[in-house]
C-alpha cells in the first residue's frame, strides 16, 4: 500500500516512492493477522490435534503474555536510544516518529513485516519452551497484538467512549504529553501498576 506524505504524515525519507510505502493504514492489521491467527490456533487443532478446551486455555495464556510483551517492548525497545551515531536516528524509525507526529494515523500501527519479524521470534522462543502448544499460544499471543495496535489506533483516532477506554485514552495521552518514562502499556495499565509506572 503507498501513501503519500501529508502534514500530519511528513516524509521519513527522501526517496517518495520508499517514503510512501512507510505508512500503513489501520486495518492493514486484522487483514494480515486475523488469517494468522485463524490458521495457528487450527493448525494445532488439525495437525497435532491438540485438545479444543486445552487450546483456548493456551490461547489465553498468549493473550495474558502479551500484555507484558507490550509493555516490556514498549518501555525497553521503543524508548531505547543507542549510545551511537546512528541511535537517534535508530530511535526515531522505530518509534520517536509516532511521538513526535502524534496525529499521523499512517504511523501508527507497526508494519506488518516488522511485526511478522517479532512474531516469528516470538514462535521459535515458544516453540522451545511449549513444543506442539505454541500453535494455540501464539494464536492468543495474534489476539492480544491486534486488540493492542487496535485500541492503540482507536486512543488516538477514534470517537472515544465507555470509561474502560476513556482511561485507556487518558492514560496513553498522558505518556505523550506528560510522563514519556512511564504509563507504557497501551491496551491495558496492568504491567504499569506492577511495576509501578502508572
Amino acid at each position: 500500500m503507498f501513501f503519500p506524505a501529508t502534514p500530519e504524515s511528513p516524509p521519513m525519507f527522501e526517496n517518495k516512492f520508499i517514503d510512501g510505502f512507510s505508512r500503513v493504514p489501520w486495518y492493514a492489521v486484522p487483514v494480515v493477522w486475523v488469517p494468522a491467527l485463524t490458521a495457528s490456533f487450527a493448525y494445532g487443532l488439525l495437525g497435532p490435534e491438540l485438545p479444543l478446551l486445552l487450546s483456548i486455555a493456551a490461547a489465553s495464556g498468549g493473550v495474558f503474555v502479551w500484555t507484558f510483551a507490550e509493555y516490556w517492548l514498549h518501555r525497553t525497545l521503543f524508548h531505547w536510544v543507542p549510545a551511537t551515531s546512528w541511535g537517534p536516528r535508530f530511535h526515531f524509525f522505530l518509534h520517536g516518529v509516532h511521538h513526535d507526529y502524534i496525529n499521523d494515523k499512517y504511523r501508527l500501527v507497526m508494519p506488518p513485516a516488522a511485526a511478522a519479524v517479532l512474531a516469528a521470534m516470538f514462535y521459535g522462543l515458544f516453540f522451545t519452551l511449549l513444543g506442539a502448544w505454541v500453535w494455540p499460544f501464539m494464536a492468543g499471543m495474534i489476539a492480544g497484538y491486534i486488540g493492542y495496535d487496535m485500541t492503540h489506533y482507536y486512543v488516538h483516532h477514534g470517537a472515544v467512549s465507555g470509561a474502560w477506554f476513556k482511561r485507556l485514552r487518558a492514560h496513553h495521552m498522558n505518556h505523550h504529553h506528560n510522563k514519556v518514562e512511564r504509563k507504557f502499556g497501551v491496551s491495558n495499565t496492568l504491567w504499569d501498576h506492577v511495576f509501578r509506572t502508572y
